[in-house]
């Protein structure tokens, strides 16, 4: 459930319009409800509440230092997969031991940064990114918490783009090749502590089977683990669960929670989750103002201020995302292609979609817009990027200025052409 919706004829976030944001802001503008974000995080707190666990918000999906203190002041740990995105966090207020490094590239002075900080653990995606752990913790007489990501084989039955459990993902490693590192670095790391299990199939997921099938593989490797002598603490499920955005039906929290804890008795573990979309998706939109329209004689046109840079999903993986009129009107519908003024023909957030008649100077609210909304944005064409606006009840907050042309060029240099005079 998310706060946005009509009043009469506006469409409001909380207690506030969304046409007073947009006239005091302008457009493109991201508009968050702080409301909407605290609901979702509770309701996988709610979910798991009688079980040991973890909850590391995953900053890739939203990572505004607003949006991150929201998190951080319920409590939450994080996921990260930058030493950006650490910096982001250590600048929200995170409880570093509430923090998991994932991601297949990190780079050394990203797991020295990490080391230092003393986050949590590393969730380790190869046999080369482990020996640099073990070396750099070494160097600073350190020792590092890992979990190794396996790869199950599992099919989620999302996007293939966003599908990382299979064998040919580039994500973690294959179950049999991770047991040898788990006992490789139990027998001859002697800067890590193999402490966890990390276990991430793929984004965007409607269903639980694929979660459930991935969890009864995990548990025959844990129980392999102990085995052999090395006490796993962690299960790291990764993320994943979907949201609504046209007609998916995932589950609720609380059913995927009912799920895991049946899965994991006995096991005497501290359960982590990573959710990202499932989270701030539906907590978010993306407010845009009609610049024109265009009728012809095989397509209609709408087109708006917000593009491809701004939002990226619908050309990047087809992706839908409702649309509502901020201000309701009576002048019938149109069917038409919302698109934005990049110079591509993949410019669109929107492709024959039965849509209000809007006008010129109207403007649209492109709904589920949280989650890799404005952390997937970019400068393309040249283009400052938007606005992001947090709503708290009847109360905005600029959280986030729009960039200006000055802030396009900074740090670039203009290579001088003047050759030096010889003394």
């Amino acid at each position: 459930m998310h706060f946005f919706g009509y009043k009469g004829k506006s469409f409001y976030a909380e207690g506030v319009p969304v046409s007073r944001i947009v006239k005091e802001c302008g457009t493109p503008v991201y508009i968050y409800s702080s409301k909407t974000l605290k609901r979702h995080y509770k309701a996988y707190g709610a979910a798991f509440s009688k079980v040991a666990h973890l909850i590391c918000y995953s900053i890739k999906a939203n990572s505004n230092i607003a949006v991150l203190k929201t998190f951080a002041g319920q409590g939450s740990g994080f996921d990260i997969v930058s030493g950006g995105e650490l910096f982001r966090a250590l600048k929200a207020g995170a409880d570093t031991k509430k923090i998991v490094f994932s991601g297949v590239g990190k780079r050394e002075d990203e797991i020295e940064y990490a080391l230092k900080k003393g986050i949590l653990m590393f969730n380790v995606e190869s046999s080369e990114e482990l020996a640099s752990v073990n070396r750099i913790a070494g160097r600073l007489r350190k020792k590092a918490g890992i979990a190794i990501r396996v790869n199950p084989d599992v099919d989620p039955k999302t996007h293939p783009y966003i599908s990382t459990g299979l064998k040919n993902s580039k994500f973690g490693i294959e179950t049999k090749a991770a047991i040898k590192e788990y006992i490789n670095a139990k027998n001859n790391l002697k800067n890590v502590n193999p402490m966890g299990v990390d276990c991430h199939i793929g984004s965007q997921i409607t269903k639980i089977e694929p979660f459930i099938d991935a969890l009864a593989k995990t548990k025959e490797l844990l129980r392999t683990l102990r085995s052999e002598g090395i006490e796993i603490k962690y299960l790291d499920m990764g993320g994943g669960l979907g949201i609504t955005y046209d007609t998916e039906a995932p589950p609720h929290p609380s059913r995927y929670g009912e799920a895991v804890i049946e899965g994991t008795k006995g096991l005497g573990v501290t359960l982590i989750f990573e959710p990202g979309r499932s989270i701030v998706g539906n907590a978010g939109i993306l407010a845009t103002k009609v610049l024109y329209t265009k009728k012809g004689s095989e397509k209609n046109f709408i087109i708006v201020d917000a593009a491809m840079n701004d939002l990226a999903r619908p050309s990047l993986y087809g992706s839908y995302h409702a649309i509502k009129a901020v201000r309701e009107n009576s002048g019938g519908e149109i069917t038409a292609d919302v698109v934005g003024p990049i110079c591509e023909s993949g410019d669109f957030l929107a492709k024959d979609r039965i849509l209000p008649d809007v006008r010129s100077g109207d403007y649209l609210a492109v709904m589920s817009a949280g989650a890799y909304g404005f952390s997937m944005s970019s400068n393309y064409n040249t283009r400052p990027r938007a606005a992001e606006v947090m709503v708290a009840g009847k109360e905005f907050h600029v959280i986030r200025k729009r960039e200006s042309l000055s802030d396009l060029i900074r740090g670039e240099r203009p290579v001088s052409t003047k050759k030096r005079r010889r003394k």
